[in-house]
């Protein structure tokens, strides 16, 4: 059995309020290794369900993600972990070392953080609109492209720093940054400002990894491939199949055990490094 060396550490997982969903799964996996682990999330109206009266596809995907966490949390301490929850609104940049505060006074500072959260509207360049997967699209606009910007790079930017000065400032020698990507980052067609923002940050991850290592923090990529967090109805499986050489369509914990091996002491002299996580989805 591996020895993670994670017990003890405090993470904080954004995006992590979907029982279905990677984020989820990622904080579930880092709880099972003794991990104390703060999930953040974007507070809405609705409260936590059951989902399986509902079929895969848009219905699911959007009251999956319109969860407020309970679920995660619960299932988390049922197993025995521990787990907190912490509403915040990303795209807001006061509320990145806000946050930072009210997760140390509760955990105590945090070892691991992992950007997970994303916002995805499908966007094309193209004047007319269509569908692509779930929701419709719709033509490029600028407030569009900065919604995508604010959550999906600007906020995993600020978290890294804010991290980083603490860590600094605490003398700390030992951090892991995990950020979460996508396969369609290089070029996204259908949502070209979800793409193009998630490649952003994956520059921005490699930029912390060089700047931040002498603190003893390693900073890495995860671009995982189509997962099914409620998103992927019965129709599209085929396809996916077809596309993925292993075969099958991905699941949040093939990615939350790839996120724990990249904190872990195995992953150890990794960093700047991206992981496509997609049964072979994109292997370039």
């Amino acid at each position: 059995m591996i020895d993670t060396g994670l017990a003890g550490r405090v993470a904080l997982v954004t995006g992590a309020n979907s029982p279905l969903g990677i984020g989820g799964a990622i904080a579930a996996a880092l709880a099972a290794e003794g991990v104390a682990v703060a999930l953040a999330y974007l507070p809405g109206d609705r409260a936590d369900e059951s989902f399986d009266h509902l079929e895969p596809g848009e219905e699911r995907y959007a009251a999956a993600t319109a969860a407020d966490g309970h679920q995660v949390r619960d299932r988390i301490r049922a197993a025995g972990g521990t787990a907190e929850l912490f509403p915040v609104d990303l795209a807001d940049p006061a509320a990145v070392p806000a946050l930072l505060d009210r997760i140390e006074t509760a955990l105590g500072p945090v070892d691991i953080l992992v950007n997970n959260a994303a916002y995805c509207v499908p966007d094309t360049f193209m004047p007319a609109v269509g569908r692509r997967f779930y929701g419709e699209m719709v033509p490029l606009t600028a407030a569009a492209l900065d919604a995508h910007w604010a959550v999906n790079s600007r906020a995993p930017a600020l978290l890294m720093a804010e991290y980083h000065r603490r860590q600094l400032a605490r003398g700390a020698r030992w951090g892991r940054v995990v950020n979460i990507s996508t396969d369609g980052a290089p070029a996204f067609p259908s949502e070209v400002s979800y793409g193009a923002t998630k490649h952003a940050l994956e520059s921005l991850s490699r930029s912390a990894a060089h700047e931040m290592a002498p603190a003893g923090i390693t900073v890495n990529i995860v671009s995982p491939g189509p997962i099914q967090t409620g998103w992927i109805s019965a129709d599209m499986v085929a396809t996916i199949e077809h596309d993925t050489p292993l075969g099958r369509v991905g699941r949040p914990d093939d990615v939350a055990d790839v996120v724990v091996f990249l904190a872990s002491e195995q992953a150890r002299w990794l960093t700047g490094q991206i992981l496509h996580v997609g049964g072979g989805h994109r292997m370039v």
